[in-house]
């Protein structure tokens, strides 16, 4: 019995070193892949800079007047009014209602300026062509399809 014991412990150690083995095995692989992945990446990453350097466009700015429009922001998707965007737009029409009232053209004349303010915001409105007016200035009337067969003598042969 004693030598199956011996037996079973030295089987047990080859076991246990083999599985070892295999973790390493796998462990190793799995860091040669990451690196691979990692290299691949970059590689990736450098040809796509390449494509775009024809494209680069930054010393073209160096030759462009710079502008000083103010900026806006971007409307937002959604535009949530709570408490704080409230008091912001609050505000912010508070400084421009200061600044249109403050302002010598809206002092001289307030409707003539708005009016003028109005026509160069909005777009154009399209004008559609009006029907035609007779010599009394009435709009024609469409006739309809229907045929009036007693709106006046007809004469029928037979």
């Amino acid at each position: 019995m004693g030598k199956s014991r011996k037996d079973s412990n030295a089987k047990a150690e080859r076991k246990f070193e083999k599985r070892l083995d295999f973790y390493n095995k796998v462990k190793d692989s799995v860091v040669l892949n990451a690196t691979k992945s990692i290299a691949k990446q970059k590689k990736k990453l450098r040809s796509r800079q390449k494509k775009l350097k024809p494209y680069d466009l930054s010393t073209l700015s160096e030759f462009l007047p710079e502008l000083n429009a103010p900026k806006q922001r971007a409307p937002e998707k959604e535009f949530k009014l709570n408490c704080k965007s409230r008091r912001k737009l609050l505000e912010i029409e508070g400084k421009q209602l200061n600044t249109v009232l403050n302002h010598p053209a809206f002092q001289a004349d307030p409707f003539g300026s708005i009016h003028q303010h109005v026509l160069s915001t909005l777009p154009p409105a399209e004008d559609k062509p009006r029907k035609k007016d007779n010599k009394n200035g009435k709009k024609k009337k469409s006739k309809s399809k229907k045929s009036k067969s007693s709106s006046g003598p007809a004469s029928m042969e037979y």
